[in-house]
């Protein structure tokens, strides 16, 4: 995590949201990530989103695992409530949480590897109890803190920069998410902030579990133009002697384009992704049409990027426990001991 705080000062006459706020009033610490790093382009579109929505901080809980994603909440909302929990374990962290306060707006923030791989159990089981939340997966298709190996995202042939290559499917989190029944369910490419702002702003608002599946490029390890997530990098520059890696800085990628269009993505290395961003006639609401649009395009070796699914009918994990509308800490003695006749009526309900 960084600690190192930003500048204090700022232009005086930058624009104020409805609640007084400025954007620089949603920034978070510095951020050590790697120079063009794609995750710092999905910290800013959620300052820009929160901003925008004039969403008070200290009504937000930032909650994330472990990996160069988890780091994310450190850059943005540095008002707001965070936790940094252990590896793969930021479901259970955020269920509790959010059964204890429900008023708050819970962002959980994690990665292919913290998801798909050692939390790919706890991570079923939150879309499936439909916690109120917002839960961005930062997609880059390789373990960054740990040198580049494959995560359970990575494509089918896709190759690291060690030569290591994938022999199974990928796990799909955005197909994953809907059979396992989150009402929200969205993809976007970190590059694309007009359409990740609003998809982020849909799932701040969302009731239930919305889930965004952000494809983020690594520009250091997973950069080879073999791989179909990442940046190839400068061999040229590896001292061998010292096992020192050469990060070169980057300019940032960022692309625009119409609903309904396909747009080309040239990477650093040469490589190019395929993006389809959903048109105006597409069916959010039909859960079997979403599945199929996913793997036609997947088939075609393209991401089908935009609002893929929702559901609004749907309850959330409060309706179906029954559970207080106080956040627990606003309990008192009565509350929770509210005498015999009380306790006897639960006991009843389970003769």
């Amino acid at each position: 995590m960084s600690y190192i705080s930003k500048p204090k000062f700022q232009h005086p006459d930058l624009a104020e949201n409805e609640i007084g706020l400025t954007r620089r009033d949603y920034e978070g610490t510095l951020t050590t990530l790697c120079g063009g790093c794609g995750h710092d382009s999905i910290s800013a579109a959620i300052i820009q989103a929160s901003a925008d929505m004039s969403l008070e901080p200290h009504r937000v809980a930032k909650i994330s695992g472990i990996g160069c994603s988890s780091k994310i909440p450190s850059y943005f909302l540095s008002k707001a409530h965070g936790f940094n929990s252990v590896h793969g374990r930021m479901p259970s962290v955020a269920t509790g949480a959010n059964i204890a306060n429900k008023e708050l707006f819970y962002v959980g923030i994690s990665g292919d590897g913290d998801s798909a791989s050692i939390g790919l159990g706890q991570f079923c089981h939150i879309v499936r109890r439909r916690i109120n939340m917002l839960y961005i997966v930062a997609n880059n298709g390789t373990y960054g803190l740990t040198k580049g190996q494959l995560s359970a995202t990575s494509d089918l042939g896709s190759k690291t920069k060690s030569g290591e290559e994938s022999l199974y499917d990928n796990i799909d989190m955005a197909t994953l998410a809907i059979e396992l029944g989150a009402s929200f369910v969205a993809r976007s490419f970190s590059g694309d902030k007009q359409q990740l702002i609003p998809l982020l702003q849909a799932g701040l608002t969302h009731k239930g579990f919305a889930f965004i599946d952000v494809i983020s490029p690594c520009v250091t390890f997973n950069n080879t133009d073999l791989s179909t997530h990442g940046y190839k990098n400068t061999w040229e520059n590896y001292i061998a002697l010292s096992q020192v890696d050469f990060v070169p800085m980057r300019e940032e990628i960022t692309t625009k384009y119409e609903a309904g269009k396909e747009k080309e993505i040239t990477l650093h290395d040469g490589s190019v992704m395929h993006l389809h961003k959903t048109g105006e006639n597409y069916d959010p609401y039909d859960k079997e049409n979403a599945l199929h649009h996913i793997n036609e395009y997947k088939k075609q070796g393209k991401i089908a990027t935009g609002l893929l699914y929702i559901n609004q009918s749907t309850s959330d994990l409060h309706e179906l426990q029954d559970t207080v509308d106080k956040p627990f800490n606003r309990l008192n003695n009565h509350d929770l001991c509210p005498g015999n006749e009380v306790l006897k009526d639960i006991n009843k309900t389970f003769r």
